[in-house]
């Protein structure tokens, strides 16, 4: 994947999100931690389907990790609509980023840039610029 100088790499979870930077070339990621937040939880509506019987089985989705998705998208929108966000990619799980797909503004999906559908919150650097250079 073409990941331009400078674009921010959002990993994302349901319960961490890291924002890292390329500081590399294009189709050479080099990447630094910019920080990690810790986002306050306020969107349970992506919640409301999964209260179904089969929703409540052991191994399905929570709703904290819903809202989390929410909640980066709701990050994300805020910066995209202040001018405050540049081109960026986002690599998380597929339900997290379903969510954020879900709930992402016009603006944040221009500037949405590329896609892993694949946890990378609790990679090493190597791995993450790796998985950045393969997609």
């Amino acid at each position: 994947m073409k990941c331009p100088h400078d674009a921010l790499i959002a990993l994302a979870n349901g319960e961490r999100f890291v924002l890292m930077r390329n500081i590399g070339q294009a189709f050479d990621p080099k990447l630094e931690k910019v920080e990690e937040l810790d986002l306050l939880l306020t969107n349970f509506s992506a919640g409301v389907r999964h209260q179904d019987p089969a929703g409540q089985r052991p191994g399905s989705t929570d709703l904290d990790e819903l809202a989390h998705g929410a909640a980066i998208a709701e990050w994300l929108n805020d910066r995209a609509l202040k001018g405050e966000l540049g081109e960026i990619v986002i690599a998380a799980d597929p339900k997290t980023l379903g969510q954020i797909r879900q709930h992402c503004h016009r603006e944040t999906e221009k500037r949405i840039i590329g896609e892993i559908a694949k946890d990378l919150t609790n990679q090493p650097v190597a791995a993450v610029e790796r998985a950045l250079a393969e997609a």
